[in-house]
């Protein structure tokens, strides 16, 4: 299903966090939300899994505005996975909080039915979280845990799913296993990646913020310019893909000095 942000503006504390953000993922596209830290990224995904209202703008998945829509039926339609929150789970095995992916399918007094555990048994499996499926969730490595929250997004047979820093505090070994994963499930992501190698290595597109505005989007070899590295992330770098196929960052011995990078100006629309 296809997202569209257009022209997003949020304010927090009476101070603008995001001026105008235009972002689209198309249909079956993994799109990333790069830039330096406080940027905003995170921000957007708010607004994008209905945390954060946004003073102006709209954000549609498929056809539809998200915030004219219930939660219930938005939250059918965006899965979020955010940084190992789960909320309480004390007590919970690795098949119950996967099945948490289930609620929004349910009544107040629903129960799981055939259609509910085939959704959670085909997550476990896609996920490779069977040989743990009766493990206590807390009892896991860090790279077990975001696996079983990606199984818990699939359980919940979005449409649309938002990851934020997924890959955080892992070992490169269980990076590259989970940014597999998200690729073989072949639905719309946006995705917030501080790592840029791994950003290039994941994404079909990405869109670079910079205090609260894009300064460049489109596929990734257009937007991580030298230009744009230079200006945005303070490097001296270049992209370019490899006989294998990957995108590989080169980046200088020395960082640049503040004064020798100029200030990015706002993508045009």
């Amino acid at each position: 299903m296809k997202l569209t942000v257009d022209q997003l503006h949020i304010t927090l504390d009476r101070s603008p966090i995001l001026h105008g953000v235009s972002v689209e993922a198309r249909k079956g596209d993994i799109v990333g939300l790069v830039g330096p830290n406080g940027s905003g990224e995170s921000t957007l995904l708010r607004a994008v899994y209905r945390s954060l209202r946004p003073v102006d703008g709209v954000v549609r998945v498929g056809e539809d505005d998200v915030w004219t829509l219930s939660a219930r039926a938005a939250a059918r339609r965006t899965a979020a996975v955010l940084q190992d929150a789960t909320g309480n789970t004390t007590g919970l095995t690795v098949t119950e909080i996967v099945a948490l992916g289930r609620a929004p399918h349910h009544g107040l007094l629903g129960r799981d039915g055939t259609e509910d555990h085939r959704a959670v048994e085909d997550a476990i499996d896609h996920c490779g979280v069977r040989p743990y499926a009766d493990r206590d969730y807390a009892s896991l490595s860090g790279g077990e845990r975001q696996r079983v929250l990606l199984a818990r997004a699939l359980a919940q047979s979005a449409q649309l799913l938002v990851l934020d820093e997924l890959t955080n505090h892992l070992d490169i070994r269980a990076r590259f296993e989970l940014l597999d994963l998200i690729r073989a499930t072949g639905i719309t992501t946006l995705a917030v990646l501080h790592d840029l190698d791994l950003a290039a290595r994941l994404c079909d597109h990405l869109a670079v913020l910079h205090e609260g505005a894009v300064v460049a989007a489109g596929p990734v070899l257009e937007v991580l310019t030298p230009g744009i590295l230079r200006d945005v992330f303070g490097v001296r770098a270049s992209a370019e893909r490899h006989a294998d196929g990957v995108i590989r960052i080169t980046y200088a011995a020395q960082p640049l000095a503040r004064d020798e990078t100029a200030a990015p100006e706002p993508a045009a629309r």
